[in-house]
């Protein structure tokens, strides 16, 4: 009788674990790898290179202004050409347009997620001065050069590719196509040009700090490498600084321009 019971309690069981009614679905290794720590800063380090890699060519490409209207209104059109007939024209800009934005979006929601996790991992703030400056002034500032920069990169969309706002407050009139011209006529206002070289001395800050702790995220982080990595850094962010801010210096004092 005994045995009977414990049969039928045995066949009317149900199961003990989840396992036997299906695994759980696993996410795609990309996207589980993304939800760790280590993932996202790997993505902060891969969409950083090629955000690094942007600003670098941008500012080269920009220094055909100072060859003349002809040569930096050819450069701007010769990017509107790439691969052309492969792709139909401005395809491939717009394509690596889009790459960029892809970029953007994913570093800012990977470090919007790291201070997250780093918020809830530290219940409490830095308890003395010497603890607070472990962090420099660059990485305590990423937060706040990050913010200047994206507000930045929408105040120059809107006034050099729509052209929006590059006619405010001059007499001139946007041309699509006259690169040279509309540069020259954005930067001759001095409130803008002001804007031009804050927001890139912001930039400066927020490439060294990402140059340098970009090998870190990738583990490339022995301590012998620490001075070229420091030099490397420095040299990137001064580079672009220089680079970028000679523009509104030069249209201003009329070394460039009409």
């Amino acid at each position: 009788m005994a045995h009977a019971v414990n049969t039928r309690t045995k066949g009317n069981r149900g199961p003990v674990t989840g396992t036997a009614t299906g695994q759980r679905k696993r996410k795609p290794f990309l996207l589980d790898l993304y939800s760790t720590s280590v993932g996202k800063k790997y993505v902060m380090a891969v969409t950083g290179i090629v955000m690094i890699g942007f600003v670098v060519v941008h500012m080269v490409g920009n220094l055909k202004m100072y060859l003349g209207a002809g040569d930096f209104n050819h450069y701007a059109e010769f990017l509107r050409e790439l691969l052309v007939p492969i792709l139909p024209r401005t395809v491939a800009l717009w394509l690596f347009r889009g790459g960029l934005l892809a970029s953007v979006l994913l570093h800012i929601h990977a470090a919007y997620g790291l201070t997250r996790v780093n918020h809830n991992a530290r219940s409490v703030k830095y308890q003395s001065e010497r603890d607070y400056q472990v962090a420099n002034f660059a990485s305590r500032t990423m937060r706040w050069t990050g913010i200047i920069i994206t507000l930045f990169v929408l105040w120059h969309l809107a006034d050099l590719t729509w052209g929006t706002l590059n006619a405010v407050g001059t007499n001139g009139t946007f041309v699509r196509g006259d690169v040279y011209n509309n540069v020259d006529r954005s930067l001759s206002r001095v409130p803008v040009a002001i804007l031009y070289i804050v927001a890139n001395i912001a930039l400066g800050i927020h490439l060294f700090h990402g140059v340098w702790s970009l090998f870190q995220s990738l583990g490339w982080n022995n301590p012998r490498f620490n001075k070229w990595r420091r030099q490397l850094a420095t040299g990137i962010a001064t580079i672009v600084v220089v680079g970028n801010v000679s523009f509104p210096v030069a249209v201003l004092a009329g070394i460039v321009g009409n």
